[in-house]
């Protein structure tokens, strides 16, 4: 007979090996953390390569533990962008913590299902919890109720949902035939793609979505916003939601969301912040003044996946108008409905927070019925840093980018192309540029970009190169190099490095040839 720590013949591997093949495994995650430099930041595989090495068919048989390390190292490692990367600076760069880490590590041993209170009572009541708190160190109201998705794509097709559920004669039953009018949203012409998508995924249609224009500094116009609402009552459509970015994917740029708020109360318009890079910086107290306004928004979107040092998949959604989210998924089958069979002991009664005698069940708030504990890792992070040390981290990423700003602004041939108003800096090498030439605002749009080749080729040789990974974006028609600093593990040191890869990469004076060409 066999003792209580083996398994049964079919059953999982034994506790032993779950002891070997762990203490290998994080003795992995050490040493990909500790050299990470060592590794190139992009990927160098070509497309089929792993295909081409992996077999057609999956294993017969067991296959050796070690063998499977040597294969993560020959075959998967080589194929991996390294977002975790000091020297990741594209798109936004994010950090897979080691608190996140161990918390991710610990969520998955547990395993639960928060789909329902009762399936994992912690694992919903920690979500509520960490939500309060990660309100509070942002300085909005801790009453917020906040739900954790997997990314902000979803968070933000969630809270349209809710914003379509108040529109007059909807009906969840009909769907869009139950309105005489099509609906219009509104967002900046910088808004991330999420919004369109969220609006095909909705039936409401790209068409629905009226891109505002914006201002010098990349943040939407409010009188152009005004307007628009104007013109569509006027046409008999009927506006419903305002999208406001703080943080937008390609400048960071913040909308004046106080201005933009009084809009929507006053034509009583459903107002959307997406803040799911930026919002972290509200972190920073002194930061808060250019968040003011999104407290009195229906909903917010934050991502402690991309700047809170927090392992994927993190988005949080919060709302004033939980009602209204639950009114757009709440559908329960039989099989689901808690009120049956109650198991609650009597000892949890009412208690100060009511969480007692009215549960959550958050498979009512979203599109997901499986959810998984992700509020652990947060929980873990908040932990390990606390609300001061992740301030000093963001001011910290702040201050760097501010550094690598000046040495643009000073370079006789580089440019920036926008504010940076947070941790990422928009500019591109224009030789002969001049020093101080400014932070794009005054830039006027330009139908065809005489340096976009030359950028092209800068960017491709700087990524081939495998010590740093920019990205790009467009400009009022200016093809800009974006560098984006939020990896907890990215110095002084890597910035420089950054600067000076540029630099040296630069094509030869001699061969340069642009020089005086001003657009």
């Amino acid at each position: 007979m066999s003792s209580a720590s083996e398994p049964s013949e079919l059953g999982d591997l034994s506790p032993e090996e779950l002891r070997r093949r762990g203490y290998s495994a994080i003795d992995w995650i050490v040493e990909l953390l500790a050299s990470s430099r060592d590794l190139p930041v992009l990927a160098r595989t070509r497309p089929g390569d792993l295909l081409a090495a992996l077999p057609l068919q999956g294993p017969e048989e067991p296959q050796d533990w070690e063998q499977t390390l040597a294969d993560l190292n020959d075959l998967i490692l080589p194929g991996i962008t390294h977002w975790n990367h000091p020297r990741f600076f594209a798109y936004f760069a994010n950090t897979g913590s080691v608190p996140g880490i161990i918390g991710a590590t610990l969520a998955t041993a547990l395993n639960p299902n928060s789909m329902l209170w009762r399936t994992s009572p912690a694992a919903t009541e920690l979500e509520q919890r960490v939500l309060e708190w990660l309100a509070g160190w942002l300085g909005l109201p801790t009453s917020l109720f906040g739900i954790i998705n997997d990314t902000a794509s979803v968070s933000t097709l969630c809270a349209l949902a809710a914003a379509r559920q108040l529109v007059p004669g909807y009906s969840s039953q009909e769907g869009m035939g139950s309105l005489a009018a099509p609906l219009r949203l509104y967002a900046s012409e910088q808004a991330h793609s999420s919004i369109d998508k969220a609006a095909l995924l909705l039936g409401l249609g790209t068409a629905s979505v009226r891109k505002i224009p914006t201002r010098a500094d990349y943040s939407m116009d409010p009188h152009a916003l005004e307007a628009a609402i104007v013109s569509d009552l006027a046409a008999g459509e009927i506006p419903f939601c305002v999208v406001a970015t703080a943080g937008t994917t390609s400048t960071t740029s913040i909308d004046p969301l106080e201005k933009i708020a009084t809009l929507c109360a006053r034509f009583d318009l459903w107002l959307h912040v997406d803040a799911a890079y930026g919002g972290a910086a509200a972190v920073v107290p002194d930061m808060r003044p250019r968040f003011r306004g999104w407290e009195r928004a229906d909903s917010i979107v934050v991502n402690p996946h991309k700047w809170l040092f927090t392992p994927m998949c993190c988005s949080v959604l919060y709302t004033r108008r939980p009602d209204d989210l639950r009114a757009a998924f709440s559908l329960v089958p039989e099989y689901l409905r808690s009120d049956v069979g109650d198991d609650r002991s009597e000892a949890q009664g009412d208690d100060a927070d009511g969480l007692g005698a009215a549960p959550v069940d958050f498979m009512n708030y979203g599109i997901q019925l499986g959810r998984p504990f992700r509020a652990l890792k947060l929980w873990m992070v908040m932990n390990a840093y606390g609300r001061a040390g992740i301030e000093q981290r963001l001011r910290h990423h702040m201050q760097l980018a501010a550094r690598f700003a000046s040495w643009v602004d000073e370079h006789p041939d580089f440019e920036r192309l926008a504010p940076t108003p947070l941790s990422t800096v928009c500019f591109r090498y224009r030789p002969g540029a001049g020093r101080g030439t400014g932070d794009g605002t005054d830039l006027a749009p330009v139908p065809q970009d005489p340096h976009a080749a030359a950028n092209e080729e800068l960017m491709a040789r700087v990524n081939r190169g495998g010590q740093i990974f920019l990205s790009h974006t467009r400009l009022r028609g200016r093809l800009a190099l974006r560098l984006a600093i939020g990896n907890l593990r990215t110095t002084a040191a890597d910035v420089q490095h950054a600067w000076q890869t540029l630099l040296d990469t630069r094509p030869p004076v001699a061969t340069r040839g642009t020089g005086g060409v001003a657009s």
